[in-house]
């Protein structure tokens, strides 16, 4: 086919192409629409989060460690019953299918949504600190709570529960542990921006069952799934480490996982469409205030 019959054939079926080097923001052919239309729903999303009353904040930290809690109570009773981590990391998804689909939020979840918000220059830094540390709080009370009544109700898991939860604190502040951290975080945030791809139910269970998964059979170092996994080893009354070595796990995995799920998958994702972070810091929801003293951790060259 010579270039002119090339050229009629597309002209035919209705299709322009765009030159070389067209401007994405002007040029809808060389746009990334799915990236744009996931980062569109983040920023709506994460004002509505980072706006959130104290007490729903709470409650939803808490309902969020409670669900992920029935995750550990499948892992345990699997991972029993047939000493495979495998078996246990599907069993695990448990958890976090009704994260996806009661509507209830992990801390390293607002890794994405309301960061992409800040960025946007629609919320304040600090209202994002304050939904970090309300929804820690919450998942961490909740997971204590239900990992309690697991111990309670299931004796017969102490033996299981003792070594699933001293794995995390054996791990030491390594820089073997950092990396599993910063792998989980990074695995939580993609979770999160592939179910903000789509609003159908599939789009939210096919990737919680994916990121559950790689999170309890890689043994991945998670903050919210390893204090709940040591929290039912406390509670036996016979693990080898106690509360300020949690502390110690706890705190080094949430640093590994902000480094990951904002470093590793919330920036890069969001530098794919600068002009839509631009159009959304120049044209803000109604009842936004512009021009304030919100700051912004995206590059100023995107501007």
């Amino acid at each position: 086919m010579s270039d002119e019959q090339f050229r009629s054939y597309i002209k035919g079926r209705g299709r322009e192409r765009p030159p070389v080097g067209s401007d994405p923001a002007l040029v809808e052919a060389v746009a990334e629409i799915e990236v744009e239309d996931t980062f569109l729903r983040a920023v709506d999303e994460g004002r509505r989060r980072i706006s959130r009353r104290l007490i729903p904040l709470i409650a939803t930290g808490l309902v969020g460690g409670i669900d992920v809690g029935t995750g550990v109570l499948a892992l345990l009773l699997v991972e029993n019953a047939t000493h495979s981590m495998l078996l246990g990391g599907i069993a695990f998804s448990v958890g976090f299918i009704a994260l996806a689909l009661a509507r209830s939020e992990l801390f390293t979840e607002d890794f994405l949504i309301p960061v992409s918000t800040v960025i946007a220059r629609q919320a304040k830094v600090r209202g994002l600190v304050r939904l970090w540390v309300g929804t820690l709080a919450g998942n961490l009370a909740g997971g204590w709570l239900f990992t309690w009544l697991i111990i309670v109700g299931f004796p017969e898991l102490s033996g299981q529960a003792v070594e699933s939860g001293s794995y995390y604190v054996h791990l030491g502040i390594t820089m073997k542990a950092f990396a599993l951290a910063v792998i989980g975080g990074a695995v939580i945030t993609l979770m999160t921006w592939m179910q903000h791809g789509s609003e159908s139910a599939a789009s939210k269970i096919i990737p919680a069952i994916t990121a559950a998964f790689l999170l309890a059979a890689g043994q991945l170092n998670h903050t919210i799934v390893n204090s709940l996994l040591m929290f039912t080893a406390l509670h036996t009354s016979n693990a080898t480490f106690g509360y300020l070595q949690w502390a110690e796990t706890a705190g080094w995995a949430a640093l590994g996982n902000v480094v990951g799920g904002v470093g590793l998958v919330t920036l890069l994702r969001i530098v794919q469409v600068p002009h839509a972070v631009k159009a959304e810091r120049e044209n803000p929801a109604p009842g936004v205030v512009r021009g304030d003293d919100r700051e912004s951790e995206l590059p100023e060259d995107l501007d």
